[in-house]
């Protein structure tokens, strides 16, 4: 297997691309949760943090290395469409297992999400700007930041040291961790609470999420499948919020 591509800059760093990698992986967590718990005036954070993940390969690695992460067309445009369709579906299934466990209570994961967005300033707005707004920023920055981190960029340095199938369960166990922080976690009046069975399943839900993405993108020789899947779940997640969870 050859080893992941980058500029010769990164070559002269004692830590290598392991070690940068672990710091970018530990500066984004830390972000992410500061988003999340912080004032609502820090949402904005997760944009800024899905930037930095989609940037990251065009700084660090050359043009084969990015082709290595993924970063080139899908080998046929099938995948790109079945990305699509399995991301819509998964989203369908994570909403109706919730309801059936928890109704439209707090222990729902897309209620929480659903919180999330209501603590952003959007006084005044009609329900189909608020829907628009949010699912196109859904759509585009957490997808597209997110696969080519975790399915692209840490997958093949995880590939590198540790081979295929190790990499894949430990970049998906970080991302349905790192998810915590919109559900099982939450900050609320009181301080934080914690949810402990619909956060165990909400980790167990993005974790095969994961593996989802992760075949797709392993499976369509490309990253674009996986973003179109992610895009999809977050279009077909925040289509239930709006139209069953809004208050």
């Amino acid at each position: 297997m050859q080893r992941i591509d980058v500029k010769p800059f990164w070559h002269a760093l004692p830590f290598g691309i392991a070690g940068l990698t672990l710091a970018f992986v530990l500066a984004s967590s830390a972000g992410r949760a500061a988003a999340m718990f912080g004032p609502a005036s820090w949402r904005a954070l997760m944009v800024v943090l899905c930037i930095a993940m989609a940037t990251l390969p065009w700084l660090v690695l050359s043009r084969t290395g990015r082709r290595q992460i993924g970063l080139q067309r899908p080998r046929s445009l099938r995948w790109a469409a079945l990305g699509l369709i399995l991301g819509a579906l998964s989203a369908t299934f994570c909403y109706l297992f919730g309801t059936a466990l928890f109704g439209s209570g707090p222990d729902h994961w897309f209620v929480s999400v659903a919180r999330n967005y209501q603590l952003q300033p959007s006084a005044g707005w009609s329900l189909l700007r608020l829907h628009l707004t949010f699912t196109i920023a859904a759509c585009l920055f957490s997808p597209i930041g997110e696969e080519i981190f975790y399915r692209g960029f840490l997958q093949k340095v995880l590939e590198d040291r540790y081979g295929a199938r190790r990499a894949t369960f430990t970049e998906a166990s970080l991302f349905a961790l790192v998810h915590l922080c919109h559900h099982g976690i939450l900050m609320t009046g009181a301080g934080l609470q914690v949810l402990p069975l619909s956060g165990a399943l909400w980790v167990a839900q993005m974790f095969a999420l994961s593996l989802l993405f992760a075949w797709l993108r392993r499976r369509g020789e490309s990253i674009v499948p996986a973003i179109l899947a992610h895009a999809a779940f977050n279009a077909a997640m925040n289509g239930w919020i709006f139209a069953r969870l809004w208050p």
